[in-house]
C-alpha cells in the first residue's frame, strides 16, 4: 500500500528519481496476432541440440544476443547476470573433463530411479562432448552481493528470464543451443575465473548443429493444457 501523509491523507513525499518517456512500439491492432504466431512458428522449431559442429559463427552474433539477454527484467533493476564466453579449446577441455566428473556422480549414484526414467527417452548419459565442439560456450552466473555488487532481488527469476531471451535471441540468429546445468557447479567459478559471489546456473553451448544431428520425438503440451481462462 502506498504511504499518505497523516495530516491530510495525500500522498507521502518521497524521493524523487529520474524518469524518461515511455515508447512503446507503434503495432497496428490488425498486425498483432499475426506478429504472435509468426514468432510463435520461428520458435516452435527451436530444440535442444547435443550434436554440434565446429564451424564457427558469424561474427558479433552472440555480443548480439547478450545484449538481447541483458534487457531482461530484473528485481529492483540490479541485473544480477554474468554472461562468460568460452571459446579457448584448453579452456573448453577442462570444462568438459570437470563437468563429466559430477556427471558421472549423478548418473552413477545421486539420481533417483525416477529421475533417471524421467531422462530415458531423451537419450542422456555422463558424457557430454558438446563442450567442447561447440565453437562457443556461454556459462551464465548468479550475481550475489559483494565487495563491488549490490543484493539481488529475485535472483533465480530475473537470471531465468534473461536466459530465456538468449536462448529466443540465438535461435532466431539460426543457431542450436543446449542448456546444461551440472550439480554442483562450483567447479564453474574456477573453470571461469569468476569471484565467490557469482555462482553458476546455466552451461550454453551455442553452434550449429552437427550435419547428422538428430533429436528426440518429442511433443509440446496443447495450448488447452497449459493456459487457465479465468
Amino acid at each position: 500500500m502506498d504511504q499518505t501523509n497523516e495530516l491530510n491523507g495525500t500522498p507521502a513525499a518521497g524521493p524523487a528519481y529520474p524518469t524518461v518517456p515511455h515508447r512503446p512500439m507503434a503495432v497496428p491492432a490488425g498486425e498483432a496476432e499475426e506478429r504472435a504466431r509468426a514468432f510463435h512458428e520461428v520458435m516452435a522449431r527451436r530444440r535442444t541440440v547435443r550434436e554440434f559442429c565446429d564451424r564457427p559463427l558469424p561474427e558479433g552474433v552472440v555480443e548480439w544476443a547478450i545484449r538481447t539477454a541483458a534487457t531482461a527484467p530484473s528485481g529492483a533493476n540490479v541485473q544480477p547476470w554474468r554472461f562468460v564466453v568460452l571459446t579457448d579449446p584448453e579452456r573448453k577441455r577442462h570444462l568438459r573433463e570437470a563437468a563429466e566428473a559430477e556427471e558421472r556422480e549423478f548418473y552413477d549414484r545421486r539420481a533417483s530411479a525416477e529421475w533417471l526414467e524421467a531422462l530415458a527417452p531423451l537419450g542422456t548419459d555422463w558424457s557430454k562432448p558438446f563442450l567442447e565442439v561447440a565453437p562457443v560456450v556461454i556459462v551464465v552466473f548468479e550475481v550475489h552481493k559483494g565487495p563491488d555488487t549490490p543484493r539481488p532481488y529475485y535472483t533465480k527469476e530475473s537470471v531465468g528470464i534473461a536466459v530465456g531471451l538468449l536462448l529466443a535471441s540465438l535461435h532466431q540468429a539460426g543457431l542450436a543451443t543446449l542448456t546444461h546445468t551440472p550439480s554442483p557447479m562450483r567447479f564453474l567459478n574456477e573453470v571461469c575465473d569468476r569471484p565467490a559471489e557469482e555462482r553458476a546456473a546455466y552451461v550454453i553451448p551455442v553452434g550449429y548443429p552437427a550435419q547428422d544431428a538428430r533429436v528426440p520425438d518429442i511433443h509440446r503440451k496443447p495450448l488447452e493444457q497449459v493456459m487457465v481462462r479465468l
